[in-house]
């Protein structure tokens, strides 16, 4: 989950008065005494769900509840670890039929032009996943000098930015000198052979801990293999280390500290892919896996300057990853560039079944459709509207400054996209049904996930405990009725239908990265986003991102044009300094 914008967003739409609070202590005294509900409990709950009943009525009901409460205690005893889902299950509509594979070289990139080749001796810190590839098979580096090389840097940058939870230097060596061996014979498992890489610490791998980022679960080792490791293994990619996650999928701040921004070390990297985001940035690795539930790939990329692709909501499996919210949880790469997004992408996403929620749909790369052919929306009214006329009174002149710095930045890339040469339409995002009061979907299902941390009271044994923090959330979510819930996605369903309009206009769309609601729809709706940082704020030298959003399943359009848009503008090649404050 995302920081500060989006929280505030979903919590605002949450506000629970003292009712709630009366109604929390009311089950708590209920569980004290042995069962007894009483006409006073169900008239404090009327109100929290939003009903009226009459003293006759909740008569009626006592003995039903008290049934009912039975059942839910009895429930309670049976034991559900986090990776056994709900029996329902968000789906989207089936992909279109594959597109036809692409015939560019290797080595071309989106817009037709060669990929600069990188030189062997020379600091490949922020060298490509294809760079680095083409060095491997020309045998000018190893695999292992490439890995030594990835894990020298980690250790060496991890004391200040703090994103490493756990080094996998012995599988690491193991698999690179597999990889040198298999390379050398002939074997050549694909683009990411022999490249090293870094997994957000919720993801399982065998014999490592999978801490969550809690305090909680610091020394559990989760029986899974994630098939997001699984498959990147089989690509014969290396994995350096397990990257820091804001605690249970939220923000930063995780046991070991706050991770911080390659770009501004007084500052955190955002989250919750915090350590993924600030690793790649750093040039520390050249990708690594993310995830997103409301923000997670995003935002940290946002703020380190990485790009980062959400996928449609199903395109790769969460087997051995860590629950959060089911019908939203996501998996997606975080790179350098949008080329090498789609590298990994191409080798991690496909059906599962150990994930009911996977499918396999088209994805062909290199692309084969002229960007002439495609036509890509921009929303007028986010690039137009003044942000800072939102910003609350005590806002400080410097958080103005960076505000209009990042808007300016924001036409400049439209100007770029339009020099594409790409059929640019306007568009507007549908207003009804509003987004914001969904997000109780992601709330109740977080609460579920770790509905026995609440009940245990362990929940207090959190990092943070703020409003603004998951025990906080977690107790709020005990409280959401069930019809809120399943009325909340019934809602979806409309929303759903809304965006699927929109997107039969355009293959894809630009936008500001945090402008409406955009983030919270299109997270809600399943469709596909890539971020790519766009510029740099001249107060603080900071990144600033862009995002393009895709139809479902248009994986293959949206990296297309963010590659051919990132090429022509090329942020993405500048670098944060080593120690920079």
């Amino acid at each position: 989950m995302t920081d500060a914008r989006g929280r505030r967003r979903f919590l605002k739409t949450l506000s629970v008065t003292g009712a709630a609070a009366a109604l929390g202590e009311a089950l708590g005294a209920l569980a004290a005494d042995e069962g007894t509900a009483t006409p006073e409990m169900v008239r404090q709950a009327e109100w929290l769900a939003g009903v009226r009943y009459s003293d006759a009525d909740r008569e009626l009901m006592m003995k039903d509840l008290a049934d009912d409460l039975e059942g839910y205690a009895s429930a309670r005893e049976v034991a559900l670890d986090n990776a056994v889902g709900p029996a329902v299950r968000f789906s989207l509509p089936p992909p279109a039929p594959a597109s036809p594979a692409g015939a560019a070289e290797p080595r071309t990139s989106a817009s037709g032009k060669p990929i600069p080749a990188a030189e062997e001796g020379s600091d490949l810190s922020f060298a490509t996943v294809e760079q680095l590839g083409d060095l491997l098979r020309r045998r000018k580096v190893s695999s292992v000098e490439l890995t030594k090389g990835s894990l020298a840097r980690l250790r060496k940058r991890d004391a200040e930015l703090k994103c490493v939870i756990t080094f996998t230097e012995e599988l690491a060596l193991v698999q690179a000198e597999r990889a040198d061996r298999e390379l050398a014979a002939g074997k050549d498992r694909g683009p990411l052979h022999g490249i090293p890489w870094a997994a957000k610490d919720l993801i399982a791998v065998p014999a490592y801990p999978t801490t969550w980022g809690s305090p909680l679960f610091k020394n559990q080792v989760r029986p899974e293999k994630a098939a997001v490791f699984s498959r990147l293994a089989e690509a014969g990619a290396v994995l350096v280390a397990k990257t820091s996650v804001g605690e249970l999928a939220w923000g930063d701040v995780w046991y070991g500290g706050t991770t911080k921004n390659p770009w501004k070390l007084s500052e955190g990297s955002s989250g919750s892919s915090a350590g993924s985001a600030a690793a790649v940035a750093a040039g520390l690795v050249p990708f690594a896996i993310g995830t997103e539930t409301l923000g997670s790939i995003v935002s940290p990329c946002t703020r380190c300057g990485a790009t980062g692709l959400r996928p449609t909501f199903g395109r790769v499996s969460r087997y051995g990853v860590m629950a959060l919210a089911w019908s939203m949880d996501k998996i997606g790469p975080i790179s350098r560039s949008a080329r090498d997004c789609a590298l990994v992408f191409a080798a991690i996403h496909g059906a599962d079944p150990r994930d009911p929620s996977t499918v396999d749909g088209p994805f062909a790369w290199p692309p084969s459709r002229r960007l002439s052919d495609l036509k890509v929306g921009y929303v007028p009214a986010l690039f137009d509207e003044d942000r800072t006329a939102k910003m609350k009174a005590t806002a400080r002149p410097e958080e103005v400054t960076r505000a209009r710095e990042w808007q300016e930045i924001d036409r400049k890339s439209l100007d770029a996209l339009r020099a594409l040469g790409v059929r640019l339409v306007p568009i507007e995002l549908p207003k009804k049904p509003a987004a914001g009061p969904l997000s109780v979907s992601l709330t109740a299902e977080a609460a579920a996930s770790f509905d026995e941390l609440v009940r245990s009271g362990r929940v207090k044994e959190m990092v943070r405990q703020t409003a603004d923090a998951w025990p906080n959330v977690f107790r709020l979510g005990e409280l959401i009725p069930a019809v809120e819930y399943l009325r909340a996605n019934r809602i979806r369903t409309l929303l759903q239908r809304a965006m699927d309009e929109l997107m039969q206009s355009v293959d894809l769309y630009l936008s500001p990265t945090f402008g409406g609601d955009n983030l919270l729809r299109t997270n809600l709706t399943g469709h596909p986003a890539v971020v790519l940082p766009n510029g740099f704020r001249a107060s603080d030298g900071t990144p600033t991102s862009i995002t393009f959003t895709g139809r479902l399943f248009g994986e293959t359009e949206l990296l297309q044009v963010a590659s051919a848009w990132q090429e022509a503008t090329g942020s993405h090649r500048k670098h944060p300094a080593g120690g920079a404050s």
